[in-house]
């Protein structure tokens, strides 16, 4: 029987599944130019030297030990397709090792920042609230129905953390003649300078914004930084979108805040997921709420696969991947961002 030399690459992608990440072209080429083991993410080391001794790639996030690792000699990469780092497996040990840990969360930036730009319009312009009022039969017409309209076009913006998210938030922004102030203390000013934005510091982000997007990832520094006094801060009737993760603010500080009028605001995260029935944000108004949506869609999954099957061609000619996102070795230690539970 002749050997069979495709490179070994598990594959333990939960809470996502191939099917989900790789459209049929995609997934059979993946087959065809690997052995793909399906495998259980809480029991990679109960696979056989074997399939770990032979192991190039990792679909997924599984937890891992340094002892699982230590019998992965040929392992390159870690393809982390649910897009948190979270802290499962003994980063130090794979740097040592040179051993890639990527990920492909790029993929729910621009479905995430359009639906960000969504939210802002509606919350300027009433868009929900008005459209509940007409299915009612209490809009109110014309002028009438504008007392609290406003434009974004010529707004200061605030956006809080710039990272693939934010920079694709500022693309879609980019032709409402807007100034857009950025926080962002893992960024250099003069990067932020060449995408056009001002570098600023969280206070001047907070008080100096009509509309301002919480982007930032969570680490182990910034977990509900972004509080009562952070809300009390921010003018009058401002816009504040969430679309990170929800542990960066005080949920609710946030939810007061808008309950006392000071803000408007619209959420795709919250603390729990799925909502309790009957938390209080289901009936606060000047609250846009959307159910951990923006970035589901399938054209961003099926980009993932893409994504994947492109570096793993690259490092199998002995080239670094450069379609994910690789991990830092300085920053990785530091997230603390929660994977999702559901698709």
């Amino acid at each position: 029987m002749p050997t069979d030399n495709r490179p070994l690459a598990i594959s333990a992608p939960e809470p996502r599944s191939l099917e989900l990440i790789f459209s049929k072209d995609a997934l059979s080429l993946l087959h065809s130019k690997y052995r793909i083991v399906e495998a259980d993410p809480e029991n990679i080391a109960g696979l056989g030297d074997d399939v770990l001794g032979e192991t190039r790639y990792i679909i997924g996030q599984p937890p891992l030990s340094k002892e699982t690792l230590d019998r992965m000699p040929r392992l390159r990469c870690i393809l982390n397709v649910e897009s948190n780092l979270i802290n499962n497996m003994p980063y130090e040990v794979l740097f040592e090792r040179g051993i890639h840990v990527v990920t492909t969360g790029q993929v729910f930036a621009e479905p995430v920042a359009e639906i960000g730009l969504g939210f802002a319009l509606s919350l300027a312009r009433g868009i929900v609230d008005a459209d509940l009022d007409f299915r009612e039969g209490r809009e109110l017409w014309g002028g009438d129905g504008n007392a609290k309209a406003r434009l974004i076009s010529g707004s200061d913006i605030g956006i809080v953390g710039f990272g693939d998210l934010g920079k694709a938030l500022n693309r879609v922004l980019s032709g409402f003649r807007a100034t857009i102030r950025v926080f962002d203390p893992w960024m250099p000013p003069s990067i932020l300078r060449e995408y056009g934005v001002q570098p600023a510091g969280l206070d001047e982000v907070l008080s100096g914004s009509d509309f301002i997007f919480a982007v930032a990832s969570v680490t182990s520094e910034n977990k509900g930084f972004l509080g009562a006094e952070a809300f009390a801060r921010m003018r009058e009737g401002a816009a504040f979108i969430l679309l990170s993760r929800a542990d960066v603010v005080d949920f609710d500080a946030l939810m007061a805040a808008v309950a006392s009028g000071h803000i408007v605001a619209a959420s795709d995260v919250y603390p729990e997921e799925p909502l309790g029935k009957d938390h209080p944000a289901r009936g606060l108004k000047g609250f846009i709420r959307s159910a951990h949506r923006a970035g589901a869609l399938d054209s961003a999954f099926k980009k993932m696969g893409d994504m994947v099957l492109e570096d793993m061609d690259l490092m199998d000619r002995g080239l670094p991947p450069m379609r994910c996102k690789r991990a830092e070795r300085e920053t990785v230690s530091r997230m603390r961002s929660k994977p999702v539970t559901r698709n």
